[in-house]
Parts: structure tokens; C-alpha cells; sequence
């Protein structure tokens, strides 16, 4: 294998490197102009306060038949 170096062909690696760059460059321009950006709308949050209910006659649920068993032991 020759040393590129010596022979001349380091032109020709540098060539597609910079190739490759320029490449990647136009795709990068070419994306973001016809990247089309609609406008954000602002959100508007509901700024009402909605008073909770004071039935304390409602009691929550107790499930006495549970499906998970506890160890006997805590290890």
C-alpha cells in the first residue's frame, strides 16, 4: 500500500472530505428554508375557581378482600 502522502493522493481525500462537508451544508440550508414554522397560538388557561363540594356524607371506598397478601415477615 502507498503511502498516500508521498504520492499525491492526500488531494484527493482532502477533495471528499470537503466535498462531504459541503454536501451536508447544503442539506442543512436546503431543510431549513422549506421547513415551514407555523405560528404558536398562546394558550389561554381557565382562571374560574370552582368551589369543591362539602358533602362529608360521602365516605371513600374500602375494599376489605384485597388481592395483594402482605409478607408476615419484613425482611
Amino acid at each position: 500500500m502507498e503511502n498516500p502522502f508521498e504520492s499525491g493522493h492526500i488531494k484527493n481525500y482532502l477533495l471528499l472530505y470537503v466535498s462531504v462537508v459541503v454536501i451536508m451544508i447544503l442539506f442543512f440550508i436546503a431543510s431549513s428554508l422549506f421547513n415551514d414554522v407555523d405560528e404558536i397560538d398562546k394558550k389561554v388557561f381557565n382562571t374560574e375557581v370552582k368551589e369543591k363540594s362539602t358533602d362529608k356524607n360521602i365516605e371513600p371506598e374500602v375494599n376489605a378482600s384485597s388481592r395483594f397478601k402482605l409478607l408476615d415477615k419484613a425482611y
